[in-house]
């Protein structure tokens, strides 16, 4: 299943509000707020590639007060063997 992570920077403040509408979203599988350079980051996934980047471009770029976003689409079939 296509997979991306998404890297969001945000204005100071905001990130309470963008996580609550990011939840909305159904593509959205995972999302947490991180230190560092980025404030957000979001695991989507979605039936088809072209449905993702629509997600990410009409839903998540679009959320008040995000103000920049790094996409990380994942390849599939890498690393997907779970490591004990």
């Amino acid at each position: 299943m296509p997979t991306a992570y998404v890297l969001i920077n945000c204005d100071l403040g905001s990130e309470d509000d963008i996580i609550k509408e990011l939840k909305k979203l159904p593509e959205v599988v995972e999302v947490s707020g991180v230190f560092g350079v980025y404030d957000i980051i979001v695991r989507i996934r979605s039936d088809s590639m072209d449905k993702l980047r629509e997600v990410v471009t009409w839903n998540v770029r679009r959320i008040d007060k995000v103000r920049s976003t790094l996409t990380m689409m994942v390849i599939e079939g890498q690393g997907d063997k779970d490591i004990n």
